[in-house]
């Protein structure tokens, strides 16, 4: 909801929007609809993905991502779903799966921050 007011009107003081797991559509119902808005958004966005999440096909999501820009970045995290978790045969945990994505969160955080703070 935050980036569909961010699209109608830019929020003061808002300077990135994250997403962890956006909700591009329903799980088995595949569109890219959801996401049009995202186009009006001028501000740089972070997509955090799991690449088994249902509620974001990659195949849909990847394309809507290209067509934002520089101002959008993703980062997927392998056999993640929706929460983040990931099945034991992967041979990771979930708690290493939650550092990487509070680390990616940081860092680009600290990159939005560093590249328009005021001077």
């Amino acid at each position: 909801m935050t980036s569909q007011a961010q699209a109608a009107s830019p929020l003061p003081g808002v300077r990135g929007l994250a997403f962890l797991g956006f909700p591009l559509h329903p799980p088995r119902q595949p569109s890219d609809a959801r996401g049009q808005h995202l186009l009006d958004v001028r501000i740089p966005t972070l997509f955090l993905q799991g690449t088994r999440d249902e509620f974001a096909d990659l195949k849909l999501i990847e394309p809507l991502i290209a067509r934002l820009g520089d101002r959008a970045t993703m980062k997927l995290f392998q056999d993640a779903d929706h929460s983040f978790h990931v099945p034991a045969r992967t041979g990771r945990k979930d708690p290493q799966v939650r550092s990487e994505l509070a680390r990616a969160l940081a860092d680009w955080i600290e990159g939005v921050i560093g590249h328009s703070a005021p001077r």
